[in-house]
Formats: C-alpha cells, sequence, structure tokens
C-alpha cells in the first residue's frame, strides 16, 4: 500500500481524476501506486487499469493535462532577455488529446470542463507568462497551432497566406493573438525613446516610452472636393501609379517587421476617396493585415457601402471649423449639414467617427460649443493648432495668454462632455497641475514626428510631420528604413533641445508646426505657447 503522504501528494495533483472518478475508485487507483511511483507516471498506470476498474476513457488525457498543470505551477520559467525574433514561449507544453471539455480555468484553479467531454484529436497549451510567472492552460485552437508552427518552422507569413490561399492579415492576426497571451513572444518594440534611459522617467509615464504600432499617413492624392482657407498644401503632385503603391505597402511592411511593431495606414490626402485606384489600394492594405483608417471628407452612401465591402476602416475622421456660419465660410458653403448627415451615416455604421478642428484665432471662441452640438453625433471631437503653412499662412494664431485661457476653459469641459477628447501636448502641463495622470500627447507618445508615424505624400516625399515642411527624403529614392533611420529623423525625434530637461518631455516637447510657424528653430526652440512652469 502507497503511503499515506504518497497518496494525499497525488490526491492533491489529481484533483479532477479523483472528482471524476468519485472516493471508492479513486482509493483503487492509488492501491495500485507504490513508493517509486512519480506524477508522471499515473497517465500510463490509468491506461493499464482502464478495463479492470472500467475507468473513462479520457481519464488518461486528463491526468497528463493535470501533471502538465502541477508542472507548470511549480516553475519558474526563464527567458532570455535579448530576444530578437519572435519565438514560442520556452515554458510552452502542448498536449495532444483525445478529448476536449475536459476542463475549465477558474480562479488558477482547475475545474470540471463546462459541458460533457467528448471525442476530438486536439492540443491542450499549458504555459506560464513570463512576467507574472502566472501559470495559463486552455484547448488550443486551429488558429494556435498555425502561430506556433509558422514561427517554429520559420515560415513567412505571406508564403502561408499564398499557399493556403488566406490572407496575409489573417495570419498576422493569429500571431499576434498568440503574442498578445505570452504563447509567443515578440522582441521589444524598436520605436522607442532610446535616449532617455527608462528607469529614470517620472511616475506614470513608462508605458509612454515604446510604441508597439507605426503609423503611415499617407497622403494618397492632393485631389481634393473642397478649398480651405487654411490648407496646408495645395501644390500639384501627380498621384502615383496602383503598382507604385503596392510596392509601398510591400515595403512598409518589411519595415514594420524588421521594427517589430504593428502598422496602421492612415489614408489622407487631399480627399483619399478621390485616388482613382483606392478600393484596390484599401483593399491590399486590408489584405496585408495593416490597421486602417481614413482622413477625408463627407462621403456619398454608396462609396462608403464599397469600402465597407472591403472592412470598416478603425475610425473615420473629418473636419468642422466651427459653427456653421463660420465652418462653411472657411470649406465651403454646405459642408456643416453634409458632414452632420455623413456623421449620422457613420453612427448608423457603427464606424468610429472622429472630428477635427483647426484652431486659430477666429474659431477660439467656437470650439466649446460646437463640442456641445457633436454631443452624441460623433464619437471624439478635438482640436490642432493652425499652422501657417500653405493658404494657412493668411490666418492668425490666438495669442499665448488666450490660449492658455481657452486650455484650462477646455480641460474643465471635459469633464462634462465625453466626446470631447485631449491631443494638444500642452495640455499635460494643466494634467500636471490637478496631480491628474499624463495622457500620451498628439501620437500618443507626445510629438509623435518620425517617431510613430511619418507622413507620405503623393510623389514620395517623406515628412516628420505633415503639418509644416519637414521632408527626410523620398520613398522612391532612400528606403523607408533608411530614411527613417537618418540622423534628421532623430533630429525631429528627439525634439527642441529647450524640452529635454523638462519632467514632461516624453509627453509633450510642443507642438513642431506651431514653433515652425513662429519662425523659431524646431530643433532648439521650445513650442512659444508654453506655459509649463
Amino acid at each position: 500500500m502507497v503511503q499515506i503522504s504518497h497518496g494525499n501528494r497525488f490526491q492533491t495533483i489529481f484533483s479532477l481524476c479523483r472528482r471524476t472518478l468519485g472516493d471508492e475508485t479513486w482509493g483503487r487507483v492509488l492501491a495500485a501506486l507504490d513508493e517509486k511511483t512519480e506524477p508522471q507516471d499515473l497517465p500510463h498506470l490509468l491506461d493499464g487499469l482502464r478495463d479492470t476498474l472500467h475507468l473513462p476513457l479520457y481519464i488518461t488525457d486528463l491526468a497528463r493535462i493535470e501533471v502538465a498543470w502541477h508542472r507548470a505551477r511549480g516553475k519558474r520559467p526563464g527567458l532570455d532577455q535579448n530576444v530578437r525574433e519572435i519565438l514560442v514561449n520556452p515554458s510552452l507544453t502542448l498536449i495532444p488529446v483525445s478529448w476536449k471539455n475536459l476542463f475549465s480555468l477558474d480562479h488558477d484553479r482547475l475545474q470540471p470542463g463546462k459541458g460533457l467531454p467528448e471525442p476530438a484529436q486536439t492540443h491542450v497549451m499549458v504555459w506560464n507568462h513570463p512576467e507574472s510567472w502566472k501559470p495559463d492552460i486552455r484547448e488550443a485552437r486551429n488558429v494556435d497551432l498555425l502561430a506556433i508552427k509558422m514561427i517554429l518552422e520559420g515560415i513567412d507569413p505571406r508564403q502561408a497566406a499564398e499557399m493556403g490561399s488566406a490572407r496575409v492579415g489573417d495570419i498576422h492576426s493569429a500571431i499576434h493573438r498568440a503574442i498578445d497571451q505570452d504563447i509567443l513572444i515578440s522582441p521589444p518594440s524598436n520605436i522607442s525613446r532610446k535616449q532617455i534611459p527608462e528607469n529614470n522617467l517620472p511616475p506614470g509615464m513608462a508605458s509612454f516610452f515604446s510604441s508597439d504600432t507605426f503609423t503611415l499617413q499617407w497622403h494618397i492624392t492632393q485631389a481634393c472636393d473642397l478649398h480651405c482657407r487654411h490648407c496646408y498644401d495645395r501644390s500639384d503632385r501627380p498621384d502615383m501609379s496602383l503598382s507604385h503603391a503596392l510596392g509601398i505597402l510591400n515595403e512598409f511592411y518589411e519595415f514594420c517587421g524588421q521594427m517589430h511593431v504593428r502598422g496602421q495606414v492612415t489614408f489622407t490626402g487631399g480627399n483619399p476617396m478621390l485616388y482613382p485606384d483606392f478600393l484596390n489600394l484599401y483593399q491590399s492594405a486590408f489584405d496585408m493585415g495593416f490597421g486602417l483608417a481614413i482622413l477625408g471628407n463627407p462621403t456619398p452612401r454608396d462609396e462608403m457601402e464599397s469600402l465597407f465591402k472591403i472592412a470598416k476602416p478603425l475610425y473615420f475622421q473629418i473636419s468642422l471649423e466651427g459653427l456653421e456660419e463660420y465652418n462653411d465660410f472657411m470649406r465651403g458653403n454646405g459642408h456643416f449639414k453634409r458632414s452632420m448627415d455623413f456623421l449620422d451615416l457613420l453612427g448608423e455604421w457603427n464606424v468610429f467617427s472622429m472630428v477635427m478642428l483647426t484652431l486659430g484665432r477666429n474659431n477660439l471662441d467656437q470650439v466649446l460649443p460646437l463640442g456641445h452640438v457633436l454631443r452624441d453625433r460623433t464619437d471624439y471631437f478635438t482640436f490642432n493648432r493652425l499652422s501657417t503653412v500653405g493658404e494657412g499662412a493668411k490666418l492668425l494664431l490666438p495669442s499665448k495668454e488666450d490660449y492658455e485661457t481657452f486650455l484650462r476653459n477646455y480641460e474643465e469641459a471635459l469633464e462634462k462632455n465625453p466626446e470631447l477628447g485631449i491631443k494638444d501636448n500642452l495640455l499635460n502641463i494643466l494634467r500636471e497641475e490637478k496631480q491628474k495622470k499624463p495622457f500620451g500627447g498628439c501620437t500618443g507618445y507626445g510629438c509623435g514626428a518620425a517617431f510613430n508615424f511619418v507622413a507620405l505624400l503623393p510623389d514620395g516625399e517623406v515628412h516628420a510631420c505633415r503639418k509644416f515642411p519637414s521632408p527626410m527624403g523620398n520613398i522612391f529614392k532612400t528606403p523607408l528604413m533608411e530614411i527613417y533611420q537618418s540622423d534628421l529623423a532623430q533630429q525631429y525625434r528627439n525634439g527642441p533641445e529647450d524640452c529635454k530637461e523638462c519632467r514632461l518631455s516624453l509627453v509633450c516637447r510642443g507642438c513642431l508646426a506651431n514653433t515652425y510657424s513662429h519662425g523659431l528653430n524646431i530643433f532648439k526652440d521650445k513650442d512659444p505657447f508654453c506655459f509649463v512652469s
């Protein structure tokens, strides 16, 4: 007879097996053990006892699962911190089983499955999360096994998609889900503020150190059905061919892979819907797995329906410059009403809608009233400061004092209108004053110029920010990676020298376009509207 302490150990490890078999049968199983029997030996022992004790056919699989779960709970997985490519979590155990619905995980404990066990050839995954060491377990889905297989065998997602007549995006979705759940381990993003030591960041700012997403803000055409009085660029830049555009998508795909980030393509213009091959380009970007967004103008229903047959964008952003009279003065007669109707359509289609206002001296007092009009009509409304370039050079910015007063009123209004969004980096000064957590600033990481986004123009010019002239190269002459890693791009990422010692630098660095608009040195001088104490 096995010693009592030995039997108690088995009862602790195999609680589901004991519950399944009942005390009497479980006692007979324990009686078959000897002092040399280890937990990993029990599945084989149960195989031998199945006919004699009339055990359920699935009991061996259940025992193997409990062995793996016991091992995971007692293990602290070691993981090389210098991960350079996606790899399978070293702690992952894949258990082939012939039954499903054998267990569930509830409050970190294995519980009986939700439903009767059913015959099915599948796998159970057991793994530890690398940072918390917390174990996890669940039945593997086909997409999990696909992701694991691709990484183990070094299969390129594009090759796998071609072989399986699938979308590259679907393959990437499977890999991303596995990464999100720590089944796969990804290298850290190469989009990071490397010049700022992470351990020296102020409290609450560590999450802004590195971005796992990179956005290509693609001005795919200069063609536009509007002629706004503050347009930054009405220059005549010819549209690129679809073949060139598809080549850029492939280059962006490679860039995101090398930087270990997820790519987003934000189509804009001009009006991106006026690009002759827009639907084909949009389809290709979707098939490749990029997140998609549109910055455009109110669009007819039939054109939007054609777009939605491919995929709904993450969001669709339009612009308004104030209440109806002022907006139509800036953007053309009837634009305000068309915009309201279009926002209603986006709501009908359940597409996240955003409204952006370009803020200058003449519409400073219209922001909050417009926010009231847009309440319950859009999902997000915010503003950018005017950049006095292009036709915007004819307009005026508010004074620094008036702008600070406006920001304080806006910050108070945020608590009353949930549709109001925060974008201007300088709002972090007010949040610090009120001991609120910082927000990520203009692009989620302070000024994102050449950091977690670049702007691409129709003729291939790559700019750090579209709001002012900031060319860094041409993608038809220089690879995107080389442009991004250039000394000039690094200057934009570093921000002004005047901001380097500021405690809010990581989530701010002001607005380079505003500094440019005042004729200052964008690499040296801070945002002239800054009022940090």
